[in-house]
């Protein structure tokens, strides 16, 4: 057994926090606190402390399982599993062609395991339908941010930045529940004298921690962030040299902007003018100043526009592209992140190229050893890929995802998983979506396996191998090797990580997300490396084995070129646009797909706590998550419970246009009485995705999650 203290990276949200990993002589894994990681700083949430209690065999999947002919799931050898994923993906494609296979991933895949499902969609399978959950996180903020700046990365500067600043408006972010160990940093940020500004329809435990706080109808962001640009202009307080500098398409955004005057936007958000007043003076009063947003303007129908109103009010105020100001987006999932650079998504190839480039499939293809003309054009977004199910595409391939829980209108994209021809799940436990597959393979988790990460910050971190994984389970990366070969792809497809980690260094090379410059042993001995880092021009025409970070031990007198720092804070020369300028983008409010109305009149929200993560998979697996987070509940205003006539803890049920979820009911003042929340994390009656709207904003593609029109009604006990 391995004794020795292993620095690693917790598996869950994209802080990545970093932690000490021990075996323990008892065969159980002990975390202990690892202070020289600078985001966490040794801090850990309980998800974090409690990561290894699912690692224990007696929770997670240790065998394939193939589902036999009185249909249930038995276990089975791995060859057996991985002959009949292969001869099913074969023939499906055989008789209904390539894009009849759906490739779906997950935010929680390594890079080398993003990249790698990536090139086996495009290469081995042919088919362009690949998408992955990650598209329910962050893609709004993502195509915002590429319209305004050019590039997409969470946040263009270091987390360590946020204390140092004036001002920071938190929009839609629970962080004190989803990312517990950030919320030093605002807690600094006003011991530092700086102001925050949460919004959000519930007085979250953030929200308490605000010198200001406000509560919108939920889908009202954009007016509320368009309110606040109008106000910036009639106060003269928009910063003239600065647009005239490093902006184009100002007149437009600010003719956008001028149609929403005060008045009209606190009719249409709640928001008072007062407040709406006095965020403009705290934001805009001190030399600094952000705006970070998460899934609450996100994950809306307009989620694209109302990011992009965000950046415009950072913009006009001069906060974007200088120091300790801008716009960020806290990214949810692990890798969420890089997840996306490295083709996962259904219009991405690695180094964050586009897939309809032909110079981005010119270079890709030549790495990859393939004819850019095989390579497949954009499939669906992972909604529509859902939705696809049983018709146009026939057999799926999912890797660490659970969409029965996660995916909007979930009930309607379960039955849509049930009449697939064929499922292959790989997961570490029987989620639910796994226990609908045809076959499950039982693969490595974070603590067993070596691989990159990138963080919210833009980060590539290496998260080592701490133990052995039990018997009968194999990675991801031998997974696709094996089904590879089964497919008459002999190579290409490498089981080593490192190795596969150089081949996305050379296939991003060049890319807005350049990795080249980045190595493992770079990432060894540093606390990671900020992306873009190219490699020396003179290290990638010799190959990737002319770029170490110094000279070898045995080899003193080598010459090595000099490495790249990494960029820690992006835009402050130029934006990554041709001429280097950031663009504003004229937005306008626009209501939600799903409006409240007499049948159903209040409206949803939905949102994590802090003892469970996405789907539930494996917290629910945790005794101690568990205890302090056992089931869903709905939070209702006092005045809206009196109408319904429902106590605290009585059973209420909500209901949608899609669907019924049942749950007790928490009463509290800390929600607007128009409006209801759910915790989306459980299955069963209580799943709060049966009643989402999958309506799609137009750009990224994102499901409405954040509003949705219900109604209330009491349940007997």
């Amino acid at each position: 057994m391995q004794t020795t203290v292993t620095p690693t990276h917790c598996p869950y949200c994209a802080l990545q926090c970093g932690m000490n990993l021990t075996p323990a002589p008892d065969g159980t894994v002990e975390v202990s606190e690892r202070a020289d990681f600078p985001v966490n700083r040794g801090a850990l949430c309980g998800k974090g402390r409690t990561a290894p209690a699912v690692l224990a065999t007696n929770v997670r999947l240790t065998s394939p399982l193939v589902r036999d002919a009185g249909g249930s799931l038995v276990p089975a050898s791995w060859d057996e599993a991985l002959d009949r994923i292969a001869a099913e993906l074969r023939r499906t494609r055989a008789e209904h062609g390539p894009d009849a296979v759906g490739v779906f991933g997950g935010g929680g895949l390594t890079n080398e395991k993003a990249y790698t499902l990536g090139k086996f969609a495009r290469v081995v399978l042919g088919t362009s339908q690949i998408d992955y959950n990650g598209r329910f996180c962050m893609s709004s903020a993502a195509a915002a941010g590429i319209k305004a700046f050019g590039l997409d990365r969470g946040l263009p500067f270091p987390l360590e930045d946020i204390p140092k600043s004036g001002c920071v408006i938190l929009v839609g972010s629970n962080l004190a529940e989803t990312m517990p160990p950030s919320l030093r940093y605002f807690t600094e940020l006003k011991e530092n004298g700086g102001t925050l500004i949460v919004i959000d329809p519930r007085r979250t435990k953030t929200a308490e921690q605000a010198d200001l706080h406000l509560a919108p109808r939920p889908g009202t962001d954009l007016a509320l962030a368009l309110g606040l640009l109008h106000l910036v202009i009639a106060e003269g307080r928009v910063d003239e040299e600065y647009i005239r500098e490093r902006t184009v398409g100002w007149e437009d955004a600010r003719a956008a902007a001028m149609a929403h005057w005060p008045e009209y936007v606190e009719r249409i958000t709640g928001v008072s003018v007062p407040q709406l007043r006095e965020t403009v003076r705290l934001f805009c009063e001190p030399e600094s100043a952000m705006v970070l947003t998460a899934r609450g303007p996100e994950q809306q129908s307009k989620g694209t526009d109302t990011v992009g109103a965000w950046i415009n009010l950072c913009l006009a105020t001069g906060r974007a592209g200088r120091p300790l100001s801008g716009y960020g987006c806290l990214t949810g999932q692990g890798n969420g992140q890089g997840g996306r650079e490295h083709g996962q998504k259904a219009d991405q190839l690695p180094g964050y190229r586009k897939l309809d480039d032909p110079a981005a499939r010119r270079h890709v293809a030549e790495v990859w050893g393939v004819d850019p003309d095989s390579l497949p054009g954009p499939g669906r977004s992972a909604y529509e890929l859902l939705d696809a199910l049983g018709t146009d595409i026939r057999s799926l391939l999912l890797m660490a995802s659970n969409p029965v829980v996660s995916a909007p209108r979930a009930a309607h994209i379960e039955e849509r998983i049930r009449s697939l021809e064929f499922l292959a799940v790989c997961d570490v436990v029987l989620s639910e979506t796994a226990a609908l597959a045809d076959v499950v393979l039982p693969v490595t988790q974070w603590a067993e396996e070596t691989g990159t990460t990138t963080n919210l910050e833009g980060r590539v971190l290496l998260r080592r191998r701490a133990i052995t994984p039990p018997e009968g389970v194999r990675s991801d990366l031998e997974v696709m090797h094996e089904l590879a070969a089964r497919l008459g792809v002999e190579k290409g497809f490498p089981t080593d990580p490192e190795e596969v980690f150089e081949e996305l260094r050379r296939a991003s090379a060049g890319g807005p997300a350049d990795y080249s410059g980045i190595t493992y042993r770079r990432l060894a001995e540093e606390n990671g490396v900020f992306w873009p880092c190219p490699a020396p021009a003179e290290a990638m025409d010799g190959g990737e084995d002319t770029l170490p970070d110094a000279p070898l031990p045995d080899d003193p007198a080598r010459e090595t070129p000099t490495a790249h720092p990494g960029t820690p804070r992006l835009f402050l020369d130029r934006f990554a646009t041709p001429d280097g300028r950031a663009r504003f983008v004229p937005v306008s409010h626009r209501a939600t797909a799903e409006e409240p109305d007499d049948e159903y009149p209040v409206l949803l929200t939905t949102g994590r706590v802090v003892a469970q993560y996405q789907s539930g998979a494996q917290t629910r697996r945790v005794a101690e998550l568990n205890a302090a987070a056992p089931g869903p509940f709905v939070e209702i205003h006092p005045r809206l419970a009196a109408r319904l006539g429902a106590a605290e803890g009585d059973p209420v049920a909500v209901v949608s246009r899609r669907g019924r979820a049942v749950a007790p009911a928490r009463i509290t003042n800390a929600i607007r009485p128009d409006t209801v929340f759910m915790p989306f994390h459980w299955p069963g009656e209580g799943r709060a995705n049966s009643l989402t709207n999958p309506a799609l904003d137009p750009t990224s593609r994102m499901p409405e999650f954040k509003a949705c029109a219900v109604r209330l009604e009491a349940v007997e006990r």
